[in-house]
């Protein structure tokens, strides 16, 4: 599984999802929007316009922000990280 996640250095919310995937043994790219303009715009481009962080993609699919992460894990749609 590929992961990649879009994050801001003071977002507690990006530190509890790349917890989470590191904890599900998922590597992820990290993109740091505030520290990088265009990876926010691309970051808007994917994810339909939304400006909070974290934005998350699983195998280039957008799966949303943290809580959207935890429901797909609840959900079991973590295990299978090959």
């Amino acid at each position: 599984m590929k992961a990649e996640i879009y994050s801001t250095a003071i977002c507690p919310y990006c530190v509890r999802a790349k917890m989470l995937l590191e904890k599900r043994n998922i590597n992820y790219v990290e993109y740091r929007i505030d520290q990088d303009n265009k990876m926010f715009e691309k970051m808007l481009e994917l994810s339909g316009g939304r400006q909070s962080v974290p934005q998350i993609f699983l195998d280039e699919k957008h799966i949303g922000g943290f809580d959207d992460l935890v429901d797909l894990d609840l959900e079991g749609g973590l295990d299978n990280n090959e």
